[in-house]
């Protein structure tokens, strides 16, 4: 029996998640819901983003009927995976910044944090770094510069001539940091970008780990996609505008594409 997984981000970011399940789970087939009408998240109130992702991903999984929900996004994941999985008669998987797995990586204590300013500063990444990282540094940097960044990479192919001297300073100063936590999904798809420019930083997202959370929940099923060919991908996608043609070529790279379209998304009240 075959699985349908729905990964779920406010724009084009969670793809890199897609891209880790692809390469262990090609024979997976994936739904892919960009939330395109309220991008970018880091902007808006915690509250109206509680409402409207439960609004958005209990539409989804009502239309598109998946076996498993990944919440792609840092930001929507620290603040609506509880109430997600309240709602929901479906497993729900989150990401959040891989805090523990830098500090375990790091043999001079010296970790970065780079996520949305949002995300830097929740309560909920205190709590990461003290649990995870209490032997560490953590320097922290919020930018809202490198999810539009990506965003446009992915519909252009073009990546920022600014990208050195906007990170540059924060890195070395006033010691190196020996790695970089990525905590937004949309940074790792500059990552081979970032490796160019600062070879000597390691550069930690948590998409592996996610992909084998997902082979984790489909057990018996997981050996049989680890060996089929690469199964479709759809797309789908919030407001009136349709993504970019240049994002449309991204996920057709991820997998053959078949199913795309706008999807309508039901009010709906927290509580």
């Amino acid at each position: 029996m075959s699985a349908n997984v729905l990964i779920f981000d406010s724009g084009v970011g969670g793809l890199s998640i897609v891209s880790e399940i692809r390469q262990l789970l090609p024979g997976l087939p994936l739904q892919y819901l960009m939330d395109s009408a309220a991008f970018p998240y880091g902007t808006k109130a915690d509250d109206f983003l509680i409402q409207r992702i439960l609004s958005v991903c209990t539409s989804a999984v009502r239309e598109l009927n998946p076996d498993i929900l990944v919440v792609a996004c840092n930001t929507a994941s620290t603040l609506a995976l509880p109430a997600l999985r309240q709602q929901l008669q479906l497993p729900v998987v989150g990401v959040v910044p891989a805090i523990k797995v830098a500090a375990g990586l790091s043999s001079s204590g010296q970790i970065g944090l780079l996520a949305t300013p949002a995300t830097v500063n929740r309560p909920y990444t205190d709590d990461l770094i003290r649990e995870f990282a209490p032997h560490c540094e953590v320097r922290r940097f919020g930018s809202g510069e490198l999810v539009q960044w990506a965003e446009d990479f992915i519909a252009t192919g073009s990546v920022p001539a600014g990208l050195q001297a906007h990170l540059q300073h924060w890195l070395y100063q006033p010691r190196p940091l020996s790695h970089v936590v990525l905590g937004c999904t949309h940074f790792p798809l500059l990552k081979p970008r970032l490796q160019q420019l600062f070879p000597d930083i390691g550069w930690v997202d948590s998409g592996a780990a996610i992909a084998r959370r997902i082979a984790t929940l489909l057990g018996n099923r997981t050996e049989p996609l680890q060996q089929a060919d690469t199964a479709p991908l759809g797309c789908f996608w919030t407001g009136h505008q349709p993504p970019a043609a240049g994002v449309l070529h991204y996920l057709q790279q991820l997998g053959p594409l078949s199913d795309h379209g706008q999807l309508q998304v039901t009010e709906f009240s927290y509580t």
